[in-house]
C-alpha cells in the first residue's frame, strides 16, 4: 500500500529511515524531471550556436550559465549583444527578465521558514523556474508545509547540468550544428512553460497575471523595437498580481 516516499519525513526518527527516505526522493525528483530535461536539451543547444553566432566564446558561455542559472535572461543577453555593446541596456534588460525570481523567491519562502540561511541559500541558487514550480506542485500535492529538499535537489541538479552541459555543447559544436530554429527546436521550451503553467493551473482568477504579461509583452513588441516588451511585460504581471493581492485582503 503506501510506500516510504508518502510518509511525513519530519515522523521518521530513524537515522536509516531517514536516509532512505531522502535516497528515494531523489531519485524521485531525478524521474520527474526528466521530460523537462528532455526539452531542456534543443533550447539549451539553440542557445549555445547562437551565442557563437553572437561572438561569444564556448567557455565564457558556460560560464555564463554556470553562474546565472536563468535561460531566459541569457537568451536576452545573446540577442543584445551586439557591436557597438550597450552594456547598461544588457544589464537592465536581464535584470528585469530575472526579476520574477523576486516573487519566485518570496513564494517559495513560505516552504524554508525555519531554515537555516547557511542551508537555505544554497537551494535558493539552483532555484530555476521548473525546479521552484515541480517543488511547489509536489508540496501541494502531498499537503506539505516545507520543503521536500531531496526530491527539489533532485530535480534541480539534473535540470541545471542539462543546461550547462548542452549549452556548452551547443557553443562548442556550433560550426557542425548550424542554425536549429529551421527546424522548430527553439519551441522545445515555449512547450516544456506550457507543460508547467498546466501543472500549476488553479483556475482563471489566478492566472489573471500570467496574461496581463503576456497581452502587455505582445503589444509592446509589436508596437516598438528593441527588448522593452521584456519590460513591460514583467511589470504588468508584478502589477496585476499586486492589485489582485489587494482586492483579496479588502474582501478578507
Amino acid at each position: 500500500m503506501d510506500t516510504i516516499s508518502t510518509y511525513d519525513h519530519t515522523a521518521i526518527t530513524c537515522p536509516i529511515q531517514e536516509k532512505a527516505f531522502q535516497k528515494q526522493e531523489f531519485w524521485r525528483g531525478v524521474k520527474d524531471a526528466l521530460p523537462i530535461m528532455l526539452g531542456f536539451i534543443p533550447f539549451a543547444l539553440v542557445l549555445g550556436a547562437s551565442a557563437v553566432g553572437a561572438g561569444f566564446k564556448w567557455y565564457e558561455l558556460s560560464l555564463l550559465t554556470t553562474t546565472n542559472l536563468a535561460g531566459g535572461s541569457e537568451f536576452t543577453v545573446v540577442s543584445l549583444w551586439q557591436n557597438p555593446l550597450n552594456i547598461p541596456l544588457i544589464v537592465a534588460m536581464a535584470t528585469l527578465v530575472n526579476s520574477r525570481h523576486i516573487i519566485m523567491g518570496a513564494t517559495f519562502s513560505l516552504l524554508l521558514k525555519g531554515m537555516p540561511k547557511k542551508k537555505a541559500l544554497p537551494l535558493l541558487f539552483v532555484m530555476i523556474d521548473e525546479s521552484w514550480a515541480m517543488a511547489i506542485a509536489d508540496a501541494q500535492k502531498h499537503g506539505r508545509k516545507a520543503l521536500n529538499v531531496p526530491y527539489y535537489l533532485g530535480v534541480a541538479i539534473l535540470l541545471c547540468l542539462t543546461w550547462i552541459v548542452f549549452t556548452t555543447a551547443g557553443a562548442y559544436f556550433a560550426p557542425l550544428i548550424g542554425d536549429l530554429k529551421q527546424y522548430g527546436m527553439d519551441m522545445a521550451f515555449t512547450a516544456v512553460f506550457l507543460v508547467l503553467l498546466k501543472g500549476m493551473w488553479r483556475g482563471f482568477q489566478a492566472a489573471l497575471p500570467w496574461l496581463a504579461s503576456l497581452l502587455g509583452a505582445g503589444l509592446c513588441h509589436h508596437l516598438f523595437d528593441g527588448a522593452w516588451y521584456v519590460a513591460v511585460g514583467a511589470l504588468a504581471g508584478v502589477a496585476t498580481a499586486f492589485f489582485m493581492g489587494d482586492d483579496r485582503t479588502e474582501k478578507n
